[in-house]
C-alpha cells in the first residue's frame, strides 16, 4: 500500500526549512488549489522561488512538482476524509471521545500505509533467532517497551525491559551479536535512546527501530526501522496520538513471533499462566 502525499509531507514536516514548511502547510490546507495550480503559481502566493517549490517536492519523495500534484490529485478525489476535526472547546465529553476514537482509526490507517512488508518480514526474523530481546524507550515509549516486554515474556525468548534510561544504558552495554535490541522513539532524536542505539551497535546487536521519523539517526542507523504516523491536534501532541501506531506495531510483531515460534511460546505461556493463577482467588 502506498503512502499517501499528504503523509508524506506531514511525516517529513519536522525536517523541513522554514520556506519549506511554509510550502507544506499550504499543500495541506489547500490540497485542492494546489491541483489546479502551476508550480509559478503557488510560489508566488507563497512569495518563494519556483526552485524553492520544486527542491521541496524533491525532499519529501516526488520527482518534481508535477509528480507531486498528480499523488496529491489522486488522494483527495477519494472519497476517503484525510483531514482529521481537531476537538473544540465547545465539544462535549461524548464528542471529544468520539474524535480521540476517530483518531486513533486514522493514526493506525495511516500507520498501516507507511508498513514496509519487508521491513516487518526482516524485523520478525531477527526477533525469532536473538537469543535476548531488550525494549528500550524514555518518556512515554518506555510505556510501549514495557508494554512489548508484558508481550514478549509469553514467546519463550528471553525479553527484558526497564524504565529507567542508565538501566537502560546499561543493559545495552551488555548486548551480543546474538541479541536483539527493539528502539522506540516517536521522534528518533532522544539523545538517551540514541546512546542506547549507539551502544546497542557498537556490541554488534541487531537493532530494530519503531519511530515516526524515516530520516531521523534513530531510523538511519538502526537494521531495520518499522514507521508509525499520526496527526498532531491542538489538545493532542503528535507523539501522544503515535502510541497507538507503536502499540499496534508491537502487536504485530508479537502475534508473528507466537506464530512462528509456537512450541517454545505454548510452554512459555502454560508456565506464565500456572504461576499466574496462584495469585487468583477461587
Amino acid at each position: 500500500m502506498s503512502t499517501s502525499c499528504l503523509q508524506t509531507i506531514r511525516s517529513n514536516y519536522a525536517r523541513l526549512s522554514d520556506k519549506e514548511k511554509i510550502i507544506a502547510k499550504y499543500i495541506i490546507n489547500h490540497p485542492q488549489t494546489i491541483i489546479h495550480s502551476t508550480i509559478n503559481e503557488v510560489a508566488e502566493k507563497l512569495n518563494v522561488a519556483d526552485a524553492t517549490v520544486f527542491r521541496f517536492c524533491k525532499r519529501v519523495g516526488f520527482k518534481g512538482y508535477q509528480a507531486m500534484k498528480i499523488a496529491l490529485a489522486s488522494e483527495i478525489m477519494t472519497p476517503a476524509q484525510q483531514i482529521l476535526e481537531d476537538i473544540s472547546e465547545d465539544d462535549n465529553e461524548r464528542l471529544v471521545a468520539e474524535k480521540i476514537f476517530k483518531s486513533n482509526i486514522k493514526t493506525l490507517e495511516y500507520t498501516l500505509q507507511v508498513l514496509d512488508e519487508t521491513s516487518l518480514t526482516k524485523a520478525v526474523q531477527l526477533l525469532l533467532h536473538a537469543s535476548r530481546i531488550h525494549f528500550y524507550g524514555t518518556g512515554g515509549s518506555a510505556v510501549i517497551a514495557m508494554d512489548a516486554y508484558h508481550k514478549f515474556i509469553r514467546t519463550g525468548i528471553q525479553s527484558f525491559a526497564f524504565i529507567d534510561s542508565h538501566f537502560q544504558l546499561m543493559s545495552a552495554s551488555q548486548l551480543t551479536g546474538d541479541d536483539t535490541a527493539v528502539i522506540i522513539s516517536h521522534s528518533g532524536t532522544n539523545k538517551d535512546t540514541l546512546n542506547i542505539l549507539d551502544t546497542a551497535n557498537e556490541n554488534g546487536a541487531r537493532t530494530i527501530a519503531i519511530t515516526s521519523y524515516p530520516k531521523s539517526y534513530l531510523s538511519t542507523h538502526a537494521d531495520v526501522t518499522l514507521l508509525t504516523s499520526s496527526e498532531e491536534t491542538e489538545y493532542r501532541s503528535e507523539a501522544l496520538a503515535s502510541r497507538i501506531g507503536q502499540l499496534s506495531l508491537i502487536d504485530a510483531l508479537y502475534a508473528n513471533v507466537m506464530m512462528r515460534n509456537k512450541k517454545d511460546s505454548e510452554a512459555a505461556l502454560q508456565k506464565i499462566r500456572s504461576t499466574i493463577s496462584e495469585t487468583r482467588m477461587e
